[in-house]
């Protein structure tokens, strides 16, 4: 389809960038390894987006040099279409061919498309040119997106008011499980989500409940279906008084390699020993509410163990994480509101 619709370009202008109506528009969106971008401000991104598209306001002083790097097939969008084509003229001259949307997110609204508050985080993989989409949906559950498969982890349904409708979303090609706790291990959510092609992977104690599913225990590594690798590591409570929340050798944290982009989803658990073990991590989610996860303190001396190039906070509730940025100035620490 998009050959097809790059035959379409106009002759006049740069004619490496192409304006979409929403319908056609939409049809860029699901094919594999297009880059959305919502080039708007963080306020109006905040207020609702299309499903997938990651925000790098077009206005900001610094978005020639976060465009820098990106390539291949891009599809871009703001409110009424004026600041999208200024970002096309920039991400074309870089090399980019680029999708327009015609009016904005306001034709596309009336066109009677979806939108959503879901936050997304795009990543180049290492080694196969493709990207890594990282959705934030719910306290500590995840969906990525590689290589046209769609990976959950910890997927829950509904918390402290919030819900997320699986109804509206991709099925998983796999879905990871850390442990039993009910804002992690959701049947409802498993059974939505899954076909019978998934590969659930979770920890022991999960597969007993569950009656279904791969037990990956910590130290466990194993191939992904379509590529990639997975190891389990350990999560668990080092505090007196909290060793009954997450007993050391029951739950899992995952490592994903997809593309060469290593992912480190720690899952509930304290500054371990453990965390100096593990190396080369590209992105890593670190939870941040005691008494069940860490302190503030402990998730600074965790990413200053780990050294991710991009940290997200993660599983927080109330615990106010707006002044880790400042405490890890070599991290990309990005906060994401899973609450």
């Amino acid at each position: 389809m998009i050959s097809m619709l790059a035959a379409l370009f106009c002759g006049c202008g740069n004619k490496a960038i192409k304006t979409l109506g929403a319908d056609e528009f939409a049809e860029v969106m699901t094919q594999k390894d297009v880059r959305l971008i919502d080039v708007r401000t963080a306020e109006e991104y905040a207020e609702g987006h299309l499903f997938g598209a990651e925000n790098i306001d077009v206005k900001d002083t610094l978005f020639a040099e976060r465009i820098k790097g990106i390539d291949g097939e891009v599809a871009v969008y703001c409110r009424g279409g004026r600041r999208s084509l200024k970002a096309a003229e920039q991400l074309a001259a870089g090399g980019c061919t680029v999708y327009n949307l015609d009016g904005g997110i306001l034709a596309w609204q009336k066109a009677g498309k979806p939108t959503t508050t879901v936050e997304t985080d795009v990543f180049a993989t290492h080694m196969d040119g493709g990207l890594v989409k990282i959705h934030a949906l719910l306290h500590a559950s995840i969906c990525l997106e590689h290589d046209g498969r769609v990976i959950y982890v910890d997927p829950v349904t509904q918390l402290r008011g919030r819900t997320v409708d699986y109804s509206a979303m991709p099925k998983a090609d796999i879905i990871l499980v850390t442990h039993e706790h009910p804002d992690h291990y959701d049947t409802a959510a498993l059974r939505q989500l899954t076909t019978d092609k998934t590969q659930l992977i979770m920890n022991p104690r999960c597969v007993e409940l569950y009656g279904n599913g791969q037990a990956m225990k910590n130290g466990d590594r194993q191939p992904l279906a379509g590529g990639g690798a997975l190891e389990a590591v350990p999560a668990y409570n080092t505090t007196e008084g909290h060793l009954q929340f997450h007993p050391k050798g029951r739950d899992n944290g995952y490592i994903l390699t997809l593309g060469g982009l290593r992912l480190y989803i720690a899952g509930d658990t304290e500054d371990i020993p453990e965390m100096a073990d593990i190396k080369d991590i590209d992105i890593a989610f670190l939870p941040c509410n005691q008494p069940y996860t860490m302190t503030t303190d402990q998730l600074v001396r965790a990413a200053n163990t780990v050294q991710p190039k991009v940290l997200f906070p993660y599983h927080y509730g109330e615990t106010d994480v707006s002044g880790i940025p400042a405490q890890l100035p070599g991290i990309d620490v990005r906060i994401r509101h899973y609450e």
